[in-house]
């Protein structure tokens, strides 16, 4: 009897401690500095801390070990985050804005060689047949595609030939007329169209064309769809219709504009060119 209620008094004085420490504690908290204030960040600290703790006492050896790999991974994450936000920071420029300079080529009739002869063998690689007149040129509209219109270039007023080429030489215009409005771009020039002089030639343009000009063959490259001739002497101007008037460009540079460009198709082996003195233009075939 004596031992039990001993015990009761010990339980008794032990529940006591316990409410006077937890009155304590709730008194002056886990974060009171010399001047009497509490520290957040310090009772944050012991907070979590204790929770972690208890926590941990609570959960078996191999849930402890599966909380703290998600929390190495999440401190890995936020790392990785940090980084990523300080590459995305914004970077001064390296490259030059400077406009590109216009070189041309050394010599128009060296860098441009390429006589008829050589020229007709790309003409009857990939062109038709001869076209006869107009009307066998309207039958042939499976073989042939329209060149007429572009906003890469400009076509003369034909009064000796036809807008007709076949789809490789169609590519081959459009991708000229694409470099050159680049190129433009690139050195600082207002935008200008190289003008289409020749295209496709029936037999009966080429017998026409014959009687005033000497240097027009009888078998034509032109007769095959494959060979069209840009002037190198004069250029359209791309105009905005509600803008103020283009300042104007000298021939000339324009002329070392293309020529780079043409220089640079010819190398890449896509066309023969020749650079015709008297017609003033580049006289091309595909390949």
């Amino acid at each position: 009897m004596a031992n039990h209620t001993l015990q009761n008094r010990y339980l008794e004085w032990v529940g006591v401690a316990i409410i006077l420490l937890a009155l304590g504690r709730c008194a002056f908290g886990p974060g009171v500095d010399d001047s009497g204030s509490v520290s957040p960040s310090v009772a944050q600290e012991t907070q979590l801390g204790d929770s972690a703790q208890q926590k941990a006492e609570t959960l078996p050896a191999e849930a402890t070990q599966a909380v703290a790999s998600q929390t190495e991974t999440a401190q890995v994450a936020t790392s990785q985050t940090e980084t990523i936000e300080v590459d995305a920071a914004p970077r001064k420029l390296s490259f030059s804005q400077k406009p590109h300079k216009i070189l041309s080529v050394s010599n128009y009739k060296t860098a441009f060689p390429d006589t008829n002869a050589t020229q007709l063998k790309g003409a009857q690689r990939w062109g038709v047949t001869p076209v006869k007149d107009r009307a066998d040129a309207e039958n042939r509209r499976n073989q042939l595609v329209y060149v007429g219109a572009s906003p890469y270039y400009h076509v003369d007023p034909l009064t000796q030939s036809i807008p007709y080429l076949v789809p490789r030489a169609a590519i081959l215009l459009e991708d000229i007329g694409r470099a050159f409005y680049d190129s433009l771009q690139m050195k600082g020039v207002p935008l200008h169209q190289f003008i289409v002089t020749s295209v496709l030639r029936t037999q009966a343009d080429v017998r026409k064309l014959r009687r005033f000009n000497g240097n027009a063959t009888e078998n034509s490259c032109h007769l095959y769809g494959t060979t069209f001739d840009i002037a190198y002497n004069r250029y359209f101007t791309v105009e905005d219709p509600e803008g103020e008037k283009r300042h104007r460009v000298r021939d000339d540079s324009l002329k070392w504009v293309l020529s780079e460009v043409l220089r640079d198709m010819r190398e890449q082996k896509r066309c023969y060119i020749k650079y015709e003195v008297k017609q003033g233009c580049f006289h091309m075939t595909v390949r």
